[in-house]
């Protein structure tokens, strides 16, 4: 764990806080691609003891095996089932604390840590969440057929292992910021919550890293937030995600400033030459800046077109097409503004749907549109619209190299903040890139 001691002034990009995890998990459906110690993408080796996890070398299946010399008889018992990542993460847990991790510390202040009894459990909102009663009775069955010579703790105890879990828990990312596996981190567990955070979590392998957003005028933990969820989502939804999964309702100005919430749900005026948005409430029958009369024909087909919109983003939350989410731009253009977020998040899945199926010039043209809105509700410095950038920088050394340059040198001005100069994205990726771009323009 290293820590960055309180000083007049912290640094836009300043490491605040790193942190190995206190037990973590690989997801299952990367246990036969990545190394389940490390996270590496490489050549792998089975542990033949359960047939299950896999591991780059002798070195990592030699540190994984304190906890994996426990866990290893109960997967092999579980065979040929996938076990859940949620019950992995628990038999982890029992395991952890069974061989003393009740007294492991995690520091975020040279004199300031905390244990895994410090970590909040929520144990009577979960004990009246339907649902996630149930997900907790899976598991326990789960549990108690492949636990071996270790009791499963009694249905209380279980609750708050599984409570501080799903209320505790990181999702850990690779450098794009995709879910790689789950990770219980002591001492960041003290980050709270914002909608405008002024600092990000990133990882390289399992370690955690607690980056700066914004200057601060000095380390104090109680004004350090992070984000816990997506952010390109209106307040309502964020509100209620929070609310479900960490049982509190947020108050940040995002949340209960009422300007961004018509934004997001703004329609496009009717006048073609008008880029206003107007409230999609329509409770103003004009444009405030060109004062054309909102029709009930377009208050109808705005209607429409949002229900249809919204159907089709839910029909495409696993996976997008490129023909659907076209068929939405069409409907929504001229109809949404492009501010509204679910123009915002049809171009997000067009962009990716384009790269997917290698149609180059369609990314471009989806990418750079999509710019305006990952910076106006993600910020200025995020690791999405840095990687956006880097994506868009990408495609453009391949598809036009003089104009990658700016793509990727504001890639570079983001992601030196968010991720650092040390990290294997910055240093494997963006900087070669770069490089080319610099040379494709001499």
């Amino acid at each position: 764990m290293k820590i960055k001691t309180q000083s007049l002034i912290i640094k836009r990009g300043t490491c605040i806080l790193t942190e190995k995890p206190f037990v973590y998990a690989l997801s299952s459906k990367y246990r036969k691609e990545r190394c389940d110690f490390c996270f590496l993408k490489t050549n792998l080796l089975k542990c033949t003891g359960c047939h299950y996890v896999y591991y780059c070398g002798r070195a990592c299946q030699k540190e994984a095996w304190v906890i994996h010399k426990i866990e290893c008889p109960c997967l092999r018992r579980a065979g040929p089932r996938i076990v859940p990542d949620a019950a992995r993460m628990l038999l982890r847990i029992i395991i952890k604390l069974k061989q003393n991790g009740e007294f492991e510390k995690g520091y975020y202040t040279e004199t300031s840590y905390r244990r895994f009894k410090d970590l909040m459990s929520h144990y009577a909102d979960i004990k009246l969440d339907s649902k996630r009663m149930e997900h907790l009775e899976s598991l326990e069955v789960v549990l108690s057929q492949i636990l071996i010579d270790i009791p499963v703790p009694n249905t209380a105890e279980l609750l708050g292992l599984y409570g501080r879990l799903t209320v505790n828990g990181f999702n850990i990312l690779d450098g794009e910021m995709c879910t790689l596996g789950t990770g219980i981190y002591l001492g960041v567990s003290i980050v709270d919550h914002s909608c405008t955070p002024n600092a990000v979590a990133v990882f390289e392998g399992t370690t955690l890293f607690i980056r700066t957003l914004q200057d601060l005028p000095m380390l104090n933990w109680s004004e350090i937030f992070i984000s816990y969820i997506d952010l390109l989502n209106t307040s309502e939804s964020r509100r209620a995600e929070l609310k479900s999964t960490y049982y509190f309702l947020c108050t940040c100005y995002r949340c209960v400033d009422y300007t961004e919430s018509q934004l997001m749900h703004s329609a496009a005026c009717i006048n073609k030459s008008c880029d206003e948005p107007i409230d999609g409430s329509f409770n103003e029958k004009a444009c405030n800046k060109c004062s054309s009369i909102i029709t009930d024909e377009h208050v109808q087909t705005f209607n429409e077109v949002r229900e249809f919109i919204e159907t089709k983003i839910e029909e495409m939350k696993d996976i997008a097409y490129l023909d659907v989410c076209k068929i939405c731009l069409k409907k929504l253009s001229g109809v949404l503004h492009p501010k509204n977020i679910l123009y915002v998040k049809i171009l997000d899945m067009a962009f990716d749907s384009a790269i997917q199926m290698n149609l180059w010039q369609d990314a471009i043209n989806y990418g750079n549109q999509l710019l305006d809105g990952f910076r106006l509700y993600y910020g200025e410095f995020h690791p999405l619209l840095g990687l956006l950038y880097l994506k868009l920088g990408k495609i453009l050394l391949l598809e036009d190299p003089r104009h990658s340059f700016s793509s990727l040198k504001n890639a570079q001005e983001i992601l030196k903040v968010t991720h650092g100069e040390k990290h294997e994205l910055y240093k494997q990726n963006v900087l070669p890139l770069l490089e080319q771009a610099m040379i494709a323009n001499l």
